[in-house]
């Protein structure tokens, strides 16, 4: 795990006045080392390799806090989590794109995409409060190895 990001994400919580607990760091951490999006289940059987005695609730109160301070995200369509690629902000426009074969998932910011979005939002007069494109395919790695 990165330490630099660690440190990030416990700068921002003692600057928003929130406890980053141990469990809640490991559990982000794991989200981080994979590679895929993992369910909540998944973390916690990753979680019980540091912690046996841990339960589902810890992971699932874990899990909110990560969403609630925007340092994950939750692939809607899978019901799985990712870290978030701008984490700390807590309204902002994502794109994700998960592949089909692996489960990889890589998280977009591309500011033609969010003008757009925000010109039809606004002119729908409407206020959004977490926007998420979820685009379902296969990866270049994965279509590199079927042929």
């Amino acid at each position: 795990m990165n330490k630099q990001l660690t440190q990030q994400i416990e700068d921002i919580c003692v600057a928003r006045g929130v406890r980053l607990t141990a469990q809640r760091r490991r559990v982000y951490e794991i989200i981080c080392e994979n590679r895929r999006a993992c369910s909540a289940y998944e973390l916690l059987e990753q979680l019980k390799q540091s912690e046996p005695q841990a339960k589902p609730p810890t992971v699932y109160r874990a899990l909110d806090f990560l969403l609630e301070q925007g340092f994950i995200h939750r692939v809607e369509s899978t019901n799985s989590f990712i870290s978030c690629c701008t984490f700390g902000e807590h309204k902002h426009f994502s794109h994700l794109l998960i592949c089909e074969s692996c489960g990889s998932v890589v998280e977009l910011q591309d500011d033609n995409l969010i003008a757009l979005l925000n010109r039809n939002v606004e002119k729908h007069g409407f206020e959004f409060s977490s926007h998420i494109i979820e685009s379902h395919g296969i990866c270049k790695a994965c279509s590199s190895s079927a042929t």
